[in-house]
């Protein structure tokens, strides 16, 4: 079952034409509008935080299983800690065919799809995404997926933000701004942080300060901050301890340790799209399977690292507050850039930016302790604490939000200049090792460049690698014409490769050179006689070269190699080439009866 997608075709018949006309083209009606959104995205932030302490709690046993330790679920006793290896491939086969039969854009992360919907879709998200996002990334968390709540929530409120809008059918201009008005209130209500909400939405999000867009904005992250205060207090999210310079050359370190940050965010999004790119790659099944059967490797994980399960605030407060030694920080540094790696790219729905803010807390924790052998009496739990703005810095370059969302955890002016050094620093080192961010990588890498603001030419970023099929069984050189007539007949093609003992590409047989040996009556040719000196391709070249090589060719195709004069390893054809422009264009995986009637190899959802 594919629920339709959402298109509202005539104005709502229940209210009447005036209040209609107000809602929709009125700035008093647009101030409305964000004001039911940010309570809306209020709402459904509550109700997002009951379902991950549902599931954490049905899951492990414990409201937050990253702080027991090695502790067993007393809900299965007999399955000791060991349940953590089962826990994500149950998840897994709960998310797993909820993302794929349902709203596939809810695997992942979420952020990018939200930008990618509001910078060429005038900001046009599908309603069903708000639920299945809910339930997928709930139960991912709450089964051990190690990311956090933040990419979720901004895309549960922009899909209500942009129902809004559709069904009162405003114009694109003001439906992007609706969507930014979810973002923000989704972060505001989770993190109780109703400043840093309307940067994120206007900085990444809406990447617009227009005076129109902030007013909305602000009033629907307070309407949204006010229904999260009253379910979850004031206080941050976060206990963080106070902060304290205990020397002006502490400075030089601080930006130091920016520069270090940038170095973490920048491998963060390379580990995280090299697990993606990695997973493609093994993975050949259905991708509704695909989070239970690598649920087995973050498992094993878990059981070796139990701090990685869900999102692990605990764990980080531990690390801010001073109550882990250096090595410990380190190997956690690393156990979370590998889990939440692995959470993604086996296909876990869930967000990048308290991971980024674990990484860079560990990372600071581990430099202050370094640091205070250097400046008596600074404080590890400090550099923690920038750490923690300037690594989500480098990797989502976004620099305003991230001094503003420490700044509202801490409520500690004292932070400010020690902050903003970090953090410009460290976003502007990641600018310069870096073009692309952990969201936009993932846009880019489906042909979708923001920073040009126009989608990007994607027969120039497709590799033949990624477009071509298996290769089709090689004829050796001493293969008769009968048989070159039976194989080229048994698998449906018009030109086979000929490959000798040495595995080295002879060059192509087709149905042509076969018909006219046929003709002149040369019935004692072999393989190697009517092999036909082709262009040939390599993994890396773009489908635009691909295109010229084989245009004409129809079934023929070209033969791919894995290097110049290389080994053979695929083949590649036209309709290949427009399997992979349309897996890529609508960021989506081919239907699986695709792949097996084409032969084109398996390839997840980016």
């Amino acid at each position: 079952m594919r629920l339709r997608p959402f298109a509202p075709s005539a104005a709502p018949r229940h209210l009447p034409t005036r209040a209609f006309d107000w809602l929709r083209g009125t700035s008093s009606g647009l101030v409305a509008m964000a004001l039911a959104v940010g309570a809306g995205a209020g709402l459904g932030a509550i109700g997002f935080r009951a379902l991950i302490a549902l599931f954490t709690r049905a899951f492990s046993g414990h409201d937050d299983y990253s702080a027991a330790g090695h502790a067993p679920n007393p809900s299965v006793p007999a399955l000791g800690i060991w349940f953590v290896v089962l826990a994500p491939v149950v998840g897994g086969l709960i998310y797993g065919p909820l993302v794929d039969h349902f709203a596939r854009e809810a695997r992942g992360h979420g952020v990018p799809e939200v930008m990618h919907a509001v910078a060429e879709r005038g900001g046009r998200i599908r309603p069903q995404v708000a639920v299945v996002k809910s339930l997928a990334s709930a139960s991912c968390i709450g089964s051990g997926g190690s990311v956090g709540r933040e990419g979720p929530i901004v895309q549960i409120g922009s899909a209500l933000g942009s129902t809004v809008g559709q069904v009162m059918r405003v114009p694109e201009s003001r439906l992007r701004i609706l969507v930014a008005c979810g973002a923000a209130g989704g972060i505001s209500a989770t993190f109780n942080a109703p400043i840093a909400g309307v940067f994120f939405a206007l900085e990444l999000i809406l990447q617009d300060f227009a005076a129109e867009s902030f007013g909305v904005v602000v009033l629907a992250s307070v309407a949204a901050a006010a229904i999260g205060r009253a379910a979850f207090g004031s206080a941050a999210f976060l206990t963080l301890p106070a902060f304290h310079l205990a020397s002006n050359a502490e400075y030089l370190l601080y930006a130091a340790l920016g520069v270090l940050a940038a170095f973490a965010g920048i491998a963060f999004v390379r580990v995280l799209y090299g697990a993606e790119d990695l997973a493609d790659r093994l993975w050949h099944g259905p991708e509704w399977a695909r989070p239970a059967v690598g649920g087995v490797l973050l498992g094993l994980l878990l059981l070796a690292v139990p701090q990685m399960y869900g999102v692990g605030y605990p764990v980080l407060e531990d690390a801010i507050r001073g109550n882990d030694v250096l090595w410990f920080l380190v190997a956690l540094l690393a156990a979370k850039m590998a889990a939440t790696s692995i959470t993604i790219a086996i296909g876990g729905s869930g967000g990048v930016f308290a991971p980024s803010l674990f990484m860079g807390a560990m990372l600071g924790a581990a430099f202050g302790q370094a640091a205070a052998h250097i400046v008596p009496g600074a404080s590890p739990g400090a550099y923690g604490i920038v750490g923690m703005g300037a690594v989500f810095a480098a990797a989502a370059r976004a620099p305003i939000t991230a001094v503003l969302i420490i700044f509202e955890l801490t409520g500690d002016y004292a932070v400010i200049l020690p902050l903003m050094s970090a953090i410009v620093l460290s976003a502007g080192v990641s600018n310069l090792l870096s073009r692309d961010t952990i969201y936009t990588l993932k846009l880019r890498r489906r042909g979708i460049d923001l920073q040009r603001g126009r989608t990007a030419n994607l027969m120039q970023v497709i590799s033949a690698g990624e477009a071509m099929r298996p290769l089709p069984p090689a004829l050796s050189p001493e293969t008769s014409l009968d048989e070159l007539t039976a194989r080229l007949l048994d698998e449906h093609m018009d030109a086979l490769p000929v490959v000798d003992a040495d595995g080295a590409y002879r060059g192509t047989v087709t149905a042509q050179g076969v018909e006219q040996a046929m003709r002149d009556g040369a019935l004692d040719a072999v393989a190697a006689d009517l092999a036909e000196e082709t262009a040939t391709l390599t993994t890396s070249d773009s489908l635009e070269r691909a295109l010229s090589a084989i245009v004409g060719l129809d079934r023929a195709g070209v033969p791919v190699l894995d290097r110049p004069g290389g080994h053979l390893v695929g083949w590649l054809t036209q309709r290949d080439v427009l399997l992979a422009y349309h897996r890529h264009l609508h960021g989506g995986a081919v239907e699986a009866r695709g792949r097996f009637e084409t032969g084109a190899r398996p390839r997840a959802a980016l």
